[in-house]
């Protein structure tokens, strides 16, 4: 099965928020898959899980931090140490790098504790946009939104976005949201990217927004249409979208 083509518009605003709303009716409780117990393990965690599913760290980081447990034991660890630990995890070199100078970046400048800041996240080895807004909501409980590929392809699926960037489907998203609820809504669409809005594979007759979303088959005289191509999920997003505008 090929990969749905992205809606060429988005849906109306009162579509989208509707929308979001069955998400969050779907997955009222949805929280982080990452295994951790405090916020340096979340870092490392996070740091660990691109490219990488979220169990597959769960299965690696238990004996990291047996062997680290704190910024200053994995500040001063051997490279090739940690390479060894965490090569299940692809890119395991870069990663182990980046890990080891988080943690001396930790102990050298933030007396071994994470920052609660963007900025001060940000300007850590191997930590981008993404690792820094999840940290600050999980951890911190701050109002962020992160953006990987599981909430890049539903927010797209689903029309609340044509943004080609992270940082543009971002913007799109929370502009949706109340604040309060940006944190959550991250879970909401990792959630159901992972278990219903798959990449290849979308469970779409089990699908909470259906009957909203632009790229789903819809029914019609009690059939189901299937093989949605391009041009009709492009037909069926701009007729939803005039619809919503008149």
């Amino acid at each position: 099965m090929g990969a749905i083509p992205f809606p060429k518009r988005k849906v109306s605003k009162t579509i989208a928020k509707k929308e979001l709303a069955l998400l969050e009716a779907a997955y009222p409780h949805a929280v982080t898959a990452l295994a951790y117990g405090n916020p340096f393990e979340l870092l490392v965690a996070v740091i660990l899980s691109a490219q990488c599913t979220d169990a597959r760290v769960n299965l690696t980081t238990p004996a990291l931090f047996a062997a680290y447990p704190t910024p200053k034991a994995l500040a001063a660890a051997r490279l090739a140490d940690v390479e060894r630990l965490i090569q299940s995890c692809g890119f395991f070199r870069t990663k182990a790098k980046n890990i080891i100078g988080a943690a001396r970046a930790l102990v050298a400048e933030h007396a071994g504790r994470v920052p609660e800041t963007r900025e001060e996240l940000e300007a850590l080895p191997g930590v981008g946009r993404k690792t820094a807004s999840v940290v600050l909501s999980v951890a911190f409980g701050e109002a962020a939104f992160a953006v990987d590929t599981h909430v890049f392809r539903v927010a797209h699926r689903m029309g609340l976005t044509t943004g080609t960037t992270p940082l543009a489907v971002e913007r799109d998203v929370t502009a949706l949201v109340p604040e309060s609820k940006w944190r959550f809504a991250h879970h909401w669409l990792i959630l159901h990217g992972r278990t219903i809005c798959k990449a290849q594979r979308p469970l779409c007759d089990r699908c909470p927004v259906r009957e909203l979303c632009p790229s789903a088959p819809k029914k019609r005289a009690g059939r189901v249409r299937s093989g949605a191509a391009g041009a009709e999920v492009r037909r069926r997003s701009r007729s939803l979208s005039k619809a919503s505008k008149a």
